[in-house]
């Protein structure tokens, strides 16, 4: 008996000689959405632009390739499996002007950073994945914003319309998809050069600190790069190949908000004939857009990504298992993470039932913990901002939880950012709502700056250091 073998998981998305179907028009099912409740999007279908936007995206090479988007499910099905960790980390809402070589050098450097006290400190492989290369929209609470007697439509992120408050900033611009189409290739060709050219050799682990001065995460960091250091020289002393040390593995992601945009850059692997959203390597589904009968859930059930969803304080047990039964009916590790946003007053409380009905369902998920969007607070100045030590609190909390179950906390998200701002406040290096007007730059919500970031990747090694 003959059997057909396997593609390789490994091979590229097309052989040579050979196109995608661009734009997977034929493929069935995957227009159903627009038949389905669609909330957060730009009401911009009668735009003049539309169409030619649309077509335009339609007909560009993908972002990201098949054969990355199944390596990342396996290594996701790992951190399923408790043998590895994710880190996620980047932007609230990336800026066109924010596309240039130091800030996304800057951002890299960080999360590598991170990634090394996890990986060192818990000894555990880390999965870096960061919220880069496509993370230009954002839902909103309000379609519409008035300023002193001024109603215009809200600013919904650089890929549908302007930050200025003006009407023809904020009109929705469908050319905007194919700019931030462009934006994102852009950051993609840069991370690749970085993380596969010698950048992130484990090698330079100590050249890649800044900016910290004498702040006492400096100081953590320092002695851990000291002993990564002498490890390293000992392994070279022995003779070991260190061409594992020279480059990593870095993933793109951001949430599948705008599905014009995502349907555009949807294609079918020639390998398997299935489709996968090629604008990243995972998506996920935001708490205002996981209702099970809508179209963002239906549409990404559809694709072969690996997904995320964020859960919130309001999500019960009832419905996680029905969000299992939809994104993940055959129960492939990897396919499906939670991602955790319940604030730190309310994770301890909220948590347990969600991952006792999921564990005891036999399903296996990535957990991972979001201490952002459930603390956001605004400022007595007016700013919106977060505390860190509430960030803190809340994955220790989903730490707690994890434990009292004997179940496994897979990962971290946060919103962060490689430069020196002042959006969250506290930290060792503390920050008050006083630089709030020299140095706060996010054009939505308030980031993780590089000392508070790492301050952070030492708490998750310690908690991950108990777990195991």
């Amino acid at each position: 008996m003959t059997t057909t073998p396997e593609p390789r998981s490994d091979a590229p998305l097309t052989a040579p000689g050979e196109i995608l179907h661009v734009g997977a028009a034929d493929y069935p099912g995957l227009d159903e959405w627009r038949s389905l409740p669609l909330s957060q999007q730009p009401d911009w279908r009668g735009h003049e632009d539309f169409d030619s936007a649309y077509a335009e995206l339609s007909a560009h090479p993908p972002l990201v390739f098949a054969g990355e988007v199944d390596k990342l499910k396996r290594r996701l099905a790992k951190v399923a499996n408790g043998e590895a960790f994710l880190l996620q980390g980047g932007d609230c809402a990336e800026t066109f002007d924010g596309v240039t070589a130091d800030r996304i050098s800057a951002k890299i450097k960080t999360i590598l950073q991170m990634a090394v006290v996890l990986t060192y400190g818990a000894s555990l492989p880390v999965v870096k994945m960061g919220r880069m290369a496509g993370q230009y929209a954002k839902p909103r609470s309000s379609d519409v914003e008035t300023r002193d007697g001024v109603t215009l439509p809200t600013f919904r992120g650089e890929i549908v319309n302007g930050f200025e408050f003006t009407e023809e900033s904020r009109v929705p611009d469908p050319k905007r998809m194919v700019a931030a189409y462009h934006k994102s290739a852009a950051t993609l060709n840069l991370v690749r050069a970085f993380t596969e050219g010698g950048f992130a050799d484990l090698r330079a682990v100590q050249q890649w600190n800044k900016g910290f001065m004498q702040n006492p995460a400096h100081a953590r960091y320092e002695q851990l790069a000291g002993e990564i250091d002498r490890a390293v020289r000992f392994m070279e002393a022995c003779g070991a190949d260190f061409e594992g040390l020279k480059r990593t593995e870095f993933y793109a992601a951001h949430e599948a908000l705008l599905l014009d945009y995502e349907r555009a850059l949807t294609r079918i692997d020639s390998r398997t004939g299935k489709p996968y959203v090629t604008s990243g390597h995972f998506v996920w589904i935001g708490e205002r857009t996981r209702e099970l009968e809508g179209a963002h859930m239906d549409y990404l059930s559809r694709v072969q990504n690996p997904v995320g969803v964020k859960l919130g304080p309001s999500t019960t047990p009832e419905t996680v298992l029905q969000i299992i039964e939809k994104l993940d009916p055959e129960r492939e590790p990897g396919r499906l993470t939670f991602i955790v946003r319940m604030g730190a007053s309310n994770v301890r409380e909220k948590l347990p039932a969600l991952v006792t009905a999921v564990r005891d369902s036999g399903a296996k998920v990535v957990w991972v913990t979001d201490p952002m969007h459930g603390n956001t607070i605004t400022a007595d100045n007016g700013y919106k901002t977060r505390r860190f030590d509430d960030i803190l609190d809340e994955v220790r909390g989903f730490f707690e939880v994890h434990r009292s179950l004997g179940t496994y906390p897979g990962g971290l998200h946060v919103e962060m950012t490689g430069d020196d701002v002042a959006e969250c406040l506290g930290g060792s290096d503390v920050v008050d709502e006083s630089a709030f007007d020299q140095r706060y730059e996010s054009l939505v919500d308030p980031r993780l700056n590089h000392k508070q970031s790492l301050e952070l990747a030492f708490l998750v090694a310690e908690s991950l250091t108990q777990v195991r």
